[in-house]
């Protein structure tokens, strides 16, 4: 019976990750619209909601991933680096709450000149840089049984970091990083099985 339930948790965390990265992508095709479409969004600030419950729904399997050398920096990585987008959302609810750009102005003329606040929330959040060296670097967990997931997900991180210039790098990061993922946590599911 322990075993079952085992198998099951952690296909609901795989299954919460798959969904987080979907939700994540979603976010960020809203955000690709522009500041003054997100501004506009009502009743709530849907990109930065689906970006939120996306990046919270990863937790669970990054906390899970396997206890390998790789584990030991990427869970950090990642975690710091979803806290960071965290952050960076919460901001954005606030610039998205006010009625102007000039409101919105004041506000980050305030928090731009605050470090603890505009260094992790504003520089490294949005960037996601962190964030996707820690996925990148737990994906080396499944060297050994899905090398084509890695690489997808290297590739995609060297979209997301400039080294490949794309349009829409976002878009086409975090969906290439969605395959990767899918390929690799659907291969370790059936090998589980």
């Amino acid at each position: 019976m322990t075993e079952k339930l085992k198998n099951k948790t952690e296909l609901a965390y795989k299954t919460c990750f798959i969904m987080g990265l979907v939700l994540f992508l979603i976010g960020q095709i809203i955000m690709s619209k522009g500041n003054d479409f997100v501004y506009a969004q009502e009743p709530i600030d849907f990109a930065h909601w689906f970006l939120l419950v996306g990046v919270v729904l990863l937790i669970p399997q990054v906390v899970s991933f396997p206890k390998k050398i790789f584990s030991l920096f990427g869970i950090p990585l990642t975690l710091i680096g979803i806290t960071c987008i965290i952050g960076m959302c919460v901001l954005d609810f606030i610039w998205w709450s006010f009625p102007n750009e000039e409101m919105r102005n004041e506000f980050t003329n305030h928090i731009s000149k605050v470090p603890s606040i505009w260094k992790p929330f504003m520089t490294i959040g949005p960037s996601s840089k962190v964030f996707n060296l820690g996925l990148l670097i737990l994906s080396f967990n499944y060297f050994h049984n899905n090398k084509t997931g890695i690489v997808i997900i290297l590739i995609a991180n060297l979209i997301l970091w400039h080294i490949i210039p794309l349009p829409y790098r976002l878009i086409i990061g975090y969906a290439i990083t969605l395959i990767g993922f899918s390929l690799i946590l659907v291969k370790s599911r059936n090998k589980t099985c």
